[in-house]
C-alpha cells in the first residue's frame, strides 16, 4: 500500500508540473502555436499538420519505428490490426515506453527531433487543458525531443524513448486515441512554422481499456 501511495504521488507531482508549463504556453500561445500544445491546447489545429507540412524523406512505413512498450516487459503493446491497446486496473499506474524514430535499415540521413501527441479527439474542441481521454491520470501525453536514444532490442536505431505513467481514475472509461508523430529535422521560420524545417506525418490508433 505504501508503494502505491508514493507512486500516486510521484504521478501527481508530475502532472501538476505538467499542467504548469501548459499554463505558460497558453500565456504566451503566438510564440507556442506551432508546437505539440497547439492541438486543442492553445489552438483549435486537429493535428500537426495544421501548422507545419509532411514533405521530408521518412515518410515509408517499413523503416519507421512507431511503437508502445510494456515498460516492465518491454514487450510490444501493438495489435495485429496495426493499433496499440494499452489496458489497466482502474485505480492502477502502468507505465509504457513510446519509441520513435527509424530502424537502422535506414541508411540515408535520419531525423534530428521527434514530437509526439496522445490526443483523444473528443476533446480538442474543448476548453480542458488536458487532450488525454477524460477519467485517466496521465504525466506525459506529450513531448518533444532530440534522437539519440538506446533500448535493448532496437540496437543501431536511430530512436527517441520516454516513459508515460497513466492511471484510470474512479470516472475513467474504455477510450481511443490518435498518437500523432512528426519526424523532424531543421528548424521552422519564426512566424511560418511550414517553411524551415522538413518532417513527416504520421498517426497511429491507442486503445485505452479499464481492468476492472
Amino acid at each position: 500500500m505504501k508503494v502505491k501511495i508514493r507512486g500516486l504521488s510521484r504521478l501527481w507531482r508530475i502532472e501538476i508540473i505538467s499542467i504548469s508549463i501548459l499554463l505558460v504556453l497558453a500565456a504566451f500561445s503566438q510564440w507556442a502555436f506551432a508546437y505539440p500544445p497547439a492541438v486543442g491546447i492553445v489552438g483549435k489545429a486537429k493535428n500537426c499538420l495544421s501548422c507545419h507540412v509532411s514533405n521530408g524523406p521518412w515518410k515509408d512505413d517499413e523503416t519507421t519505428i512507431i511503437d508502445i512498450l510494456d515498460q516492465g516487459t518491454k514487450k510490444s503493446l501493438k495489435q495485429p490490426d496495426g493499433s496499440f491497446l494499452i489496458e489497466v486496473k482502474r485505480g492502477e499506474i502502468k507505465t509504457v515506453l513510446t519509441v520513435i524514430g527509424r530502424s537502422k535499415a535506414d541508411k540515408g540521413e535520419s531525423p534530428y527531433r521527434n514530437a509526439w501527441l496522445y490526443v483523444d479527439p473528443r476533446t480538442v474542441e474543448s476548453t480542458s487543458l488536458s487532450k488525454f481521454a477524460p477519467g485517466w491520470d496521465v504525466n506525459l501525453p506529450m513531448s518533444c525531443r532530440i534522437v539519440g536514444d538506446n533500448l535493448e532490442g532496437y540496437e543501431g536505431a536511430k530512436i527517441t524513448v520516454l516513459p508515460m505513467a497513466i492511471r484510470p481514475t474512479d470516472a475513467a472509461q474504455d477510450a481511443e486515441l490518435t498518437l500523432q508523430v512528426m519526424l523532424t529535422k531543421g528548424e521552422s521560420v519564426k512566424g511560418n512554422a511550414q517553411e524551415g524545417m522538413v518532417g513527416n506525418y504520421f498517426e497511429r490508433k491507442v486503445k485505452l481499456k479499464v481492468a476492472d
